[in-house]
């Protein structure tokens, strides 16, 4: 913690914004940890003091007291141990979120649509900001993309969870006959890394396209050419950004985001070839799914990688994913032992 308080001290801290930010938000969230743990280890000892002093005297009047702390001091211990877990190279760096729409047309639409209000619900929880950087609406309802930026203490270790192919079963609201429908939709989570960090990008593997926003951003944008979407030609990967006013500030963010894009590749890459090398055969991403959330004939949400099940759904697309996504934290965490 004390490298941290000296980096900030430095004249040119500021100068790379995104990994100031990531700085200050992870000495914060240490800090307010520490505090929480202060406090823990005091309650501790005050409960064995409490629940020692009723047992030499038999007294039964403090066992509602006892049980109060108890139920406290385990919630706490839970949040700490959670904690531990979030110790990827980038966990506690902000996170880009892209949803999309599988095929399905205004089905599959729709279901994006609930999966975005599903990761921002949970941010709100976790009192993380948000910010749209770039949208495509559905044609009659829900949205074919969405690109989301989600900043605060460990927003993209809370998140990575999230990253994967997510199943829809239900009565579809747009099938007449009340037919059941399965649907599906892709989430990617990338975390928003320093400039000193990641890929190495060449100008020359790039196409930069212009055009007019749409959607978010207000009249001012929409009447300019301020949109941008860069294409890396060796890997095919597209990124578009139009939240902001400014063409160049478009373009700063889509290089980001793309620059993320690419070191999670690589990273795949040397897994899939570490996977070789023992023998292990992996399947491409789309096709497999890691979360199913069933609205009828049942109720139940099960995640494919843990085997965590929910049997209300209903809450988890409100944003209620704190289970599954320490269940991941556990899975991953174990995995790499």
């Amino acid at each position: 913690m004390q490298a941290m308080v000296t980096e900030m001290q430095q004249p040119n801290f500021w100068t790379d914004q995104i990994r100031a930010q990531s700085v200050g938000q992870k000495l914060e969230h240490l800090r307010k940890g520490m505090v929480e743990f202060e406090e823990f280890e005091s309650r501790l000892t005050a409960a064995h003091q409490l629940a020692t002093e009723a047992d030499q005297t038999n007294d039964q009047s403090v066992a509602a007291d006892i049980e109060r702390e108890i139920s406290y001091l385990q919630a706490v211990y839970k949040k700490i141990e959670l904690a531990t877990l979030l110790s990827g190279p980038y966990d506690s760096a902000a996170a880009i979120v892209s949803i999309h729409a599988g095929t399905g047309g205004t089905e599959a639409q729709d279901w994006a649509e609930m999966l975005l209000r599903m990761i921002l619900r949970y941010s709100e929880q976790r009192d993380f900001s948000t910010t749209i950087l770039d949208e495509s609406r559905g044609n009659e309802a829900g949205i074919k993309s969405v690109t989301v930026r989600v900043t605060g203490p460990y927003a993209y270790g809370y998140l990575k969870s999230e990253a994967g192919v997510h199943r829809l079963v239900r009565i579809s609201p747009f099938d007449a006959e009340k037919m059941r429908h399965t649907s599906f939709a892709l989430i990617e989570v990338v975390p928003e890394l320093p400039d000193a960090e990641g890929a190495v990008i060449d100008e020359k593997d790039l196409k930069i396209d212009t055009m007019r926003a749409g959607g978010h951003g207000g009249q001012g944008v929409n009447t300019t050419d301020s949109a941008v979407r860069i294409t890396h030609l060796p890997s095919g990967i597209t990124v578009k950004c139009q939240n902001e006013r400014s063409q160049v500030q478009n373009r700063q963010t889509a290089l980001k985001i793309l620059k993320a894009k690419l070191t999670q590749l690589q990273a795949e890459h040397q897994d899939k070839q570490l996977a070789e090398i023992r023998g292990e055969l992996l399947s491409a991403a789309w096709g497999n799914q890691i979360r199913s959330y069933v609205l009828q004939p049942y109720k139940l949400v099960k995640d494919h990688r843990t085997g965590f099940e929910s049997i209300d759904p209903d809450s988890v697309l409100e944003g209620q994913l704190d289970d599954f996504v320490e269940s991941y934290l556990r899975y991953i965490s174990t995995d790499k032992k």
